[in-house]
């Protein structure tokens, strides 16, 4: 069984962020034997001033396989959130399996797209938790971050939302290289042009200095765009994967 877990709003702006506190914890599950971890995605949500958020409005969730105790598993990150949480922060937490019905992934699909340009709240989001029998709980200060924590979870299961945490970094801006080559060293699944279309690994594209890989089909991959000359392929840059 696979499961998804998600959680938002654990920093400040004087603290490291949720997607470090994440990996840590992920980390620590799994040197206990918990389950194994996928790579962490972050979901960007809707940025408004009637929304409480430290720097960026974003969610980071992770999927779990190998989990012999779901139950152990959360009663570990209630604990987890509720004494490494910065103080001050409103850390909301959801965890969810994949055995969910259709009707139900699709409901929490939409609150997850909904989140990125509406303004919601957490009656909303317990509402629809207790709807579909999904776990969300609140571990310190106003509790806002299981609005997140429930949207996160919803983009994360459509497969075509976020940016996966780390930087890859290959050679200076500029550096020429084949997309095989670059699919291999950044462990993506492939290189997309513009239009989703993949590229050969023969491919020449230019690097950036720092390569990030967004979720497209549920699968690490990256994105090129075309340059001055028809030929030219370019990485996204830093400024370009914001939108992601």
């Amino acid at each position: 069984m696979r499961y998804y877990l998600c959680i938002d709003d654990t920093d400040t702006m004087e603290t490291k962020g949720t997607g470090w506190l994440m990996e840590q914890a992920c980390t620590e599950m799994e040197e206990r034997g918990l389950g194994q971890f996928s790579r962490i995605s972050r979901h960007q949500l809707f940025v408004h001033e009637d929304v409480p958020y430290t720097s960026h409005n974003s969610s980071m969730c992770v999927e779990i396989t190998a989990c012999p105790s779901a139950d152990e598993l959360v009663r570990y990150m209630q604990r987890y959130l509720e004494t490494r949480a910065a103080h001050g922060s409103d850390p909301g937490l959801c965890m969810i399996s994949d055995t969910l019905s259709e009707d139900a992934w699709q409901h929490l699909v939409h609150f997850g797209l909904a989140a990125k340009t509406t303004v919601l709240n957490k009656k909303l989001a317990y509402a629809l938790a207790k709807q579909l029998s999904v776990h969300l709980t609140e571990h310190g200060g106003t509790g806002d971050g299981v609005v997140g924590a429930l949207a996160g979870v919803g983009l994360r299961m459509m497969g075509n939302d976020g940016r996966y945490r780390g930087w890859h970094h290959l050679g200076p801006a500029g550096t020429v290289m084949q997309s095989g080559e670059i699919t291999r060293l950044c462990t993506a699944r492939m290189i997309l042009d513009e239009n989703g279309n993949p590229l050969a690994d023969s491919v020449p594209v230019i690097l950036q200095d720092r390569i990030k890989l967004i979720r497209r089909n549920s699968q690490p991959v990256l994105l090129t765009h075309p340059g001055t000359a028809n030929e030219d392929r370019h990485l996204l840059s830093k400024d370009m994967l914001k939108k992601y």
